[in-house]
């Protein structure tokens, strides 16, 4: 089965890297009009040439340098990804970063850092998405959590917490919005390859190359043996994100080759 997109336009944060990038890039290939938000102006220039590069013929692509970890920008943004583009169909909310430390270590400047980045983000974005969405009948919204949503260890907050009320948050809004054709769900990052791992090898000091130091975080760990590539991960993002998943709603689903205890 081949996911097309045509005529779908796609708001993804966090796009100029890792699992961000990839799934702009697999959006813009099967056919929707994306728009990137990112920081950094730099590697958001670079992302957005590399999505124009593979996007399907009537495609269009832009970028937004925003800090979505604040209210303002993103409210001075929306209209602009609005006016570009005429509409949002889809919006994937992802901008996030690894913060997993002991409980006794998370001050309250840094607790607010996670909640404001991966919690208020959304729900400041999807504030803005609803209307237009509900207007026509027809959105998909994607929050990227991980797994310790889930089943959170030991030395996993800010990031455990803030990712479980992102979990309820998915459900309470699936149900919500699913008289309006609106279908909400959450993809669990497991041991994925990203940038995320790319700096944890390098800070390591190069002692090992980078594929043998991915075999060894997932040696024990996952039961497929391996790391998850940014590829499949977007694979999944296209198919929650088309019309082919228009019967799936609330859902979590776990991308993690088998490595999470709770399905």
């Amino acid at each position: 089965m081949e996911i097309r997109m045509d005529g779908r336009v796609a708001v993804v944060t966090g796009a100029s890297t890792g699992l961000g990038l990839a799934m702009a890039r697999a959006f813009a290939e099967a056919g929707a009009s994306v728009a990137l938000l990112a920081r950094r102006a730099e590697t958001l220039a670079a992302a957005r040439d590399e999505v124009a590069g593979v996007a399907a013929q009537g495609a269009r692509v832009a970028a937004f340098s925003c800090d979505v970890s604040q209210a303002q920008p993103i409210l001075e943004t929306w209209p602009r990804i609005v006016d570009t583009f005429g509409k949002v169909d889809i919006l994937v909310n992802n901008a996030g970063i690894s913060a997993a430390r002991p409980f006794d270590e998370v001050d309250d400047a840094a607790w607010q850092a996670d909640l404001d980045l991966k919690l208020f983000a959304a729900i400041r974005l999807i504030r803005l998405a609803l209307p237009g969405m509900r207007a026509q009948r027809w959105g998909r919204i994607v929050n990227v959590l991980n797994t310790a949503a889930k089943a959170p260890v030991a030395n996993s907050t800010p990031t455990s917490v803030s990712r479980a009320a992102g979990l309820a948050l998915t459900k309470a809004l699936a149900h919500e919005n699913a008289p309006h054709n609106v279908l909400v769900n959450a993809m669990l990052v497991g041991l994925i390859e990203s940038d995320q791992w790319r700096r944890r090898h390098q800070a390591l000091g190069g002692t090992q190359s980078y594929a043998d130091f991915l075999a060894g975080m997932a040696r024990g760990r996952v039961p497929l043996g391996r790391a998850g590539e940014a590829a499949e991960f977007a694979r999944l993002a296209c198919f929650l994100c088309s019309d082919a998943g228009s019967f799936i709603s609330g859902t979590a689903i776990n991308v993690d080759g088998g490595m999470c205890p709770v399905p």
